[in-house]
């Protein structure tokens, strides 16, 4: 069997299994969605979301390992925490978006969007999440390739090498 599909995520050399070893079940990419929106107690997690106490706690505890989502007192004084999203958290807001925007393309479709995402300021609705060369020039998968980075392993640089062999053909 190959080594990689037993591997666990977080030992990956890869950014995408590290980053879904985090967030990539679906509780926690909807634990973050209501945090964006506001929510930072723990039964309006729970209400909203509709998730078993023991989840919840489990799946905070490790956006908060992570550094995610940090504990804070709800108020001063008390011990009771709240959970707002820290610096690292709070970078995956255009990742949320777009989860959003695909799922209004591709799943409502023709029946329009269930929740809408404006700008405070117009009333508007946010632009669509793209991807844009360096020079600002809109891209499409068919535009990229992968190659190694400076964090590479031999094994990526390889795994890399035959990926793009074979896209060559």
């Amino acid at each position: 069997m190959n080594q990689m599909n037993t591997t666990p995520l977080q030992e990956r050399d890869c950014s995408w299994a590290r980053a879904l070893h985090i967030f990539g079940d679906k509780w926690s990419i909807l634990i973050i969605r209501e945090a964006f929106a506001g929510v930072s107690k723990f039964s309006d997690f729970q209400r909203n979301i509709g998730l078993a106490k023991n989840i919840l706690a489990t799946r905070l505890d490790m956006l908060c390992e992570h550094e995610v989502m940090m504990r804070v007192p709800q108020r001063e004084g008390s011990s009771r925490s709240a959970y707002v999203l820290t610096p690292k958290g709070q970078a995956l807001f255009p990742i949320i978006v777009a989860i959003g925007q695909w799922g209004d393309k591709w799943i409502f479709g023709s029946k329009g969007e269930p929740v809408r995402i404006v700008d405070k300021e117009t009333g508007s609705p946010v632009q669509p999440i793209a991807v844009f060369s360096h020079s600002g020039r809109h891209l499409n998968s068919s535009d990229v390739t992968m190659t190694a980075g400076p964090g590479a392993s031999e094994r990526t640089t390889n795994h890399l090498a035959r990926l793009a062999k074979a896209s060559n053909r």
